[in-house]
């Protein structure tokens, strides 16, 4: 017997993936139904070898429902996340709006899957940032070996992280660079992204921050120690999938590189590629469509005691969103409602 799940926010970028994922991965689904907004409504999406037509999210009733997955932002998630958990129906949200909320776990799966056993308090499981997803699951198995006391992290974020209308910006602005008269001007992002990095991501606080790195501060924090030191600058460049970090770390404990580069090899969800020669590292071109977290470039920094630097690389439409919704429901599943 397996489950009746719900993909709403179906015909966007992450939706589809989400879709995708479970079918991939052959998740436990007796039937689904992928939910819209009325002006998507009657899209066909694919699942598998289905095609599916899409229903209004507005008019939907989630009762008899097991899971479902979210990918609507957190005006919507407002709105329909309260509806179904009330009919129910778990939701697996991947908007911002309850990642911070102390009774909704934040849960990475290979980080902490136990949290997931927390659901119940609202009915609802909160995805976490892309950026955070990806950079947790590279320092867990450091953290359980040697206790991280600080992290400073820069990001590389792909376009597809601000959706459609930032992948149609990049390509747009691109080509109307070379071509005169087809000129684009910023409008999803606040500067030229063509050609061009952006040191800024979602809205700036009072502290000087954006809210971006905010969010992988306060994430971190809370998906794997809160004891841990986070600063973070977030920059949007003109890659199309795929989100890079670079990675230092301080630890408690000594930690040399030929070490971590050994717990990294067998960590979950990990996959190392580090050669150290031309081309020996992983490049957001190579992460598309893959469910690793990639990590290269391990080495020792010399300026802090027992600190490490590295280079990570995720998809971001998959690890940082879908995949993990879809791996957070694999738990959910195993832990807590075990059907299928």
């Amino acid at each position: 017997m397996g489950y009746k799940v719900v993909v709403a926010g179906a015909t966007g970028n992450v939706g589809r993936e989400m879709l995708n994922i479970l079918a991939e991965r052959e998740f436990p689904v007796d039937e689904i139904a992928a939910l819209a907004s009325r002006k998507s409504l009657g899209t066909e999406v694919s699942f598998g070898e289905k095609t599916l037509t899409t229903k209004d999210l507005d008019t939907f009733d989630f009762t008899g429902w097991d899971i479902a997955l979210f990918a609507i932002g957190s005006d919507a998630t407002k709105i329909y996340a309260p509806k179904a958990a009330a009919a129910g129906c778990v939701v697996i949200d991947n908007s911002s709006l309850y990642r911070y909320d102390p009774q909704v776990p934040l849960v990475v799966p290979e980080v902490n899957a136990e949290a997931v056993d927390g659901y119940a308090a609202k009915n609802i499981i909160a995805n976490p940032n892309c950026s955070t997803a990806q950079m947790v699951v590279a320092l867990k198995p450091l953290h359980d070996r040697a206790r991280i006391r600080r992290v400073v992290v820069a990001t590389y974020q792909s376009v597809s992280g601000a959706g459609k209308a930032g992948i149609d910006e990049l390509w747009d602005q691109t080509k109307g660079l070379y071509v005169p008269g087809q000129e684009v001007e910023p409008a999803k992002f606040t500067k030229q992204i063509a050609f061009n990095v952006i040191p800024h991501i979602d809205v700036f606080l009072d502290d000087g921050s954006t809210k971006e790195e905010w969010k992988m501060v306060a994430e971190t924090k809370k998906i794997l120690d809160p004891a841990i030191k986070v600063t973070a600058t977030c920059v949007r460049v003109p890659v199309f999938v795929g989100h890079s970090e670079a990675i230092n770390i301080e630890f408690e404990d000594s930690l040399d590189w030929q070490e971590a580069q050994d717990i990294l090899r067998e960590a979950p969800g990990v996959l190392l590629v580090d050669k150290r020669e031309p081309g020996g590292y992983v490049t957001p071109v190579e992460c598309v469509g893959d469910y690793a977290t990639f990590v290269s470039r391990v080495r020792q920094d010399p300026t802090v005691d027992n600190g490490i630097s590295l280079w990570c690389v995720s998809d971001n439409l998959r690890k940082g969103a879908a995949l993990n919704a879809v791996q957070i429901a694999e738990v959910l599943g195993r832990r807590c409602l075990k059907k299928g």
